[in-house]
């Protein structure tokens, strides 16, 4: 479908005055959109680039990609105008030369972990491999921002209980430089950010009554994220247990087969001999009844809840 003013405009019901309030002119945006699709597949290649290589990371569950939308590129130049004038003074015009990096997340890469813990991990690599240039936690009134703070991120509090941390990277794809945006969020997470998004692109104010139960559906989906990093926990605990009583088994299974050999290849057994061979049987009896009353402890904790 042709490009034009009058489609776009009634489209995002935006007017000519909100234009003239942004402080751009129809030839500029259509300029803008014009050369962004010229761009638009190699941006596409970056994006997956940016993905492949998040996925080497055993800790990242699964990665999307994707570019803006030329038109929704538009929509974000006329909104951040605003914003740009008072970083920058108000002489300050978006242009052909500047959109891309004033446009900060052209590419959006979103990383999805499964426990919480799993992010410092995350962050290491994302910051080892890219030149990042700027990060941003978002959290929700209330959260433990400690970690952030010790790592001198900055920290944005959402209302709305919106929970990522993200990464603006650069790049050259060409001879201009490209600003990339990586989010990483937890898998509860990514599923309240969807419902989220979905909501507030359905409604230009989202209704009380649905934004109460957003809120009650974040409180549930951070209690999630809590009961995850336990069960987490509990498992590596538990991992460790096993391990633990499984090399105690070995080693019993050892001293008895070294008994065993010893009682064969002896026609005559001395009584300091004999008195030998039962402080050993009694050393390995006693291991067992310590590992079957640890295993007795801990039956309540392996019920299904």
């Amino acid at each position: 479908m042709r490009f034009t003013k009058e489609a776009f405009l009634n489209n995002y019901r935006i007017s000519e005055e909100d234009l003239q309030n942004s402080d751009i002119d129809w030839e500029t945006l259509s300029d803008i959109y014009h050369d962004f699709n010229k761009y638009k597949h190699l941006y596409e290649t970056q994006a997956e680039y940016i993905a492949d290589i998040l996925r080497t990371h055993d800790k990242v569950h699964s990665v999307k990609s994707r570019v803006k939308d030329a038109e929704r590129l538009l929509l974000k130049v006329i909104r951040k105008t605003a914003d740009r004038k008072a970083r920058y003074g108000e002489d300050f015009r978006f242009s052909l030369s500047n959109y891309m990096e004033e446009v900060t997340d052209l590419i959006g890469v979103r990383a999805i972990h499964i426990f919480k813990e799993d992010w410092e991990e995350i962050h290491s690599f994302i910051t080892n491999t890219w030149r990042v240039v700027e990060i941003t936690a978002n959290v929700r009134e209330g959260d433990d921002t400690q970690r952030f703070e010790e790592l001198d991120i900055q920290i944005q509090s959402r209302k709305s209980g919106y929970r990522s941390v993200h990464y603006l990277i650069e790049f050259f794809p060409t001879s201009q430089k490209v600003i990339a945006e990586i989010q990483v969020r937890t898998i509860f997470e990514e599923g309240y950010g969807e419902i989220d998004h979905q909501l507030r692109y359905s409604h230009d104010q989202i209704p009380e009554v649905l934004a109460l139960n957003l809120l009650l559906l974040n409180r549930i989906v951070g209690s999630s994220d809590e009961m995850a990093s336990f069960i987490n926990l509990l498992n590596r605990s538990w991992t460790q247990m096993e391990g633990k009583y499984q090399r105690i088994i070995d080693n019993k299974n050892e001293q008895i087969k070294e008994l065993k050999k010893r009682l064969e290849g002896t026609s005559t057994i001395e009584a300091k001999e004999r008195k030998e061979l039962l402080c050993s049987l009694d050393s390995i009896i006693l291991e067992d009844e310590l590992v079957n009353l640890t295993e007795n402890l801990m039956k309540p904790l392996k019920k299904p809840l």
